[in-house]
């Protein structure tokens, strides 16, 4: 609750919600609810970022609280956010393969609580950019400031974009 709730109450159009591994079940629900008390469908996107390490215990409790109080909710997976770290020079960083996981780990998660991811959000980019370790062509720590150009967040360059893509579609099968 606040002025930030208070704010987006008012707006008619589709909201947003990111979702961490610290939002409490019924909060996520009190907040829904407060956001959209016509359970509009398409009116509300929890946009889970809960880092591959807490996928399996924090959203299934999140999904069942939304599922019980039956609201028409939409589910993007950010599996970016929840794994930045910072080198040992201070650049901002995320691991191909957490990123990977947490994807994993949410859609099946999903499944096993008969319920349905709708979507993914990246950080990403079409230019050979060096700011994520690991994917396809094995980037470390000392190979992102070759090309490391984020003014904020570290993206998954054109090879891991790609590499990222073939096992989304493999997941999806």
């Amino acid at each position: 609750d606040g002025a930030h709730v208070e704010y987006f109450r008012g707006i008619n159009n589709p909201i947003g919600i990111k979702v961490g591994p610290a939002m409490p079940p019924l909060e996520l629900v009190h907040l829904i609810k407060k956001l959209d008390p016509l359970n509009e469908p398409g009116k509300i996107t929890l946009i889970t970022r809960l880092g591959y390490k807490n996928v399996e215990a924090k959203l299934p409790p999140l999904i069942h609280a939304v599922k019980k109080a039956g609201l028409k909710v939409n589910w993007i997976c950010d599996p970016c956010h929840g794994q930045t770290r910072a080198t040992k020079e201070g650049l901002k960083t995320r691991d191909f393969s957490e990123i990977l996981l947490e994807l994993q780990y949410t859609a099946k998660t999903h499944i096993k609580c008969d319920n349905r991811l709708h979507g993914v959000h990246f950080e990403m980019t079409g230019e050979d950019v060096t700011e994520c370790v690991g994917g396809p062509q094995e980037l470390l720590d000392e190979h992102l400031k070759a090309r490391y150009t984020s003014a904020c967040d570290p993206r998954l360059n054109y090879a891991q974009s790609m590499e990222m893509s073939f096992r989304l579609a493999k997941l999806l099968e």
